[in-house]
Parts: structure tokens; C-alpha cells; sequence
């Protein structure tokens, strides 16, 4: 099984979102969060803080971090399990690092969330529950 997490930058009612390349073999041409697979030997945590730093350059306060939720996709060897955190702190000014992943990233506003093509379904049911 393949382990992600991704996660949910809020600032001002906006979500950082990243938009995956029309070229990408999994989900492509749909908003998502930033993020990535869990390597070997590491948390969640340390995965979500080296992927929000490869890919947008700010580095993650993570005792500012909380789970929002799981989903699970797939099965056998194709099996992923997506956790989503919402990060409250971090230092940096998001910057698109990762342009063969994401062609765009963009800050969008919750209420605006339902209107976009977005990896999963549920994702802007949890992003809205954030308080």
C-alpha cells in the first residue's frame, strides 16, 4: 500500500491549492493539495514537511498540524491511503517548486472550492469543516 499525505494551507478563507499537470499518470488536469509519498523510515509528519518544502519552499510548523481526515483508494499492490493535514503554521511564501508535477497553484477560496475539478470528491466537504 502506498501512503500520501497532503496538506492544507489556509490563509484569509483560501486553501493553496496545486493543479496537476494535463501530464501526469495519476489524477491529471485536477486541483488537489500539495504533497507526496511517505518514504521509508519516515512519519507523516516528516513526509509532509519535506514534501511542502520540496514543493512550495515554506517549512511546516508541525506541532501546528492536525489530521483533518483519510481516504482510502485502490486495492492490492495499486492500494493508497491519503492522509490530509491542515497546516495552521508555517514560515515562507508558497512558490510553485515542483513545475513537472503542477503547472499553476493558486490560493482558493473555500466558498469556491465546489466549482473545481479536484482529486477527491470529499475534498472540499473536509476542507470546509475547518473552523
Amino acid at each position: 500500500m502506498h501512503v500520501v499525505v497532503t496538506g492544507a494551507l489556509v490563509e484569509d478563507s483560501a486553501v493553496l491549492l496545486v493543479h496537476r499537470s494535463p501530464t501526469r499518470r495519476a489524477y491529471p488536469d485536477l486541483w488537489d493539495l500539495p504533497g507526496g509519498h511517505v518514504e521509508a523510515g519516515e512519519s507523516e509528519l516528516q513526509a509532509l514537511a519535506r514534501e511542502m518544502h520540496e514543493e512550495l519552499g515554506v517549512h511546516i510548523v508541525a506541532e501546528s498540524s492536525s489530521r483533518l481526515g483519510d481516504w482510502h483508494a485502490g486495492s492490492g499492490e495499486n492500494a493508497v491511503h491519503v492522509a490530509v493535514w491542515h497546516i495552521a503554521d508555517w514560515t515562507g511564501s508558497p512558490t510553485n517548486r515542483a513545475p513537472d508535477e503542477h503547472d499553476d497553484i493558486a490560493w482558493v477560496r473555500i466558498n469556491d472550492l465546489d466549482g473545481l475539478p479536484l482529486v477527491h470528491g470529499d475534498l472540499a466537504a473536509l476542507i470546509g469543516s475547518l473552523p
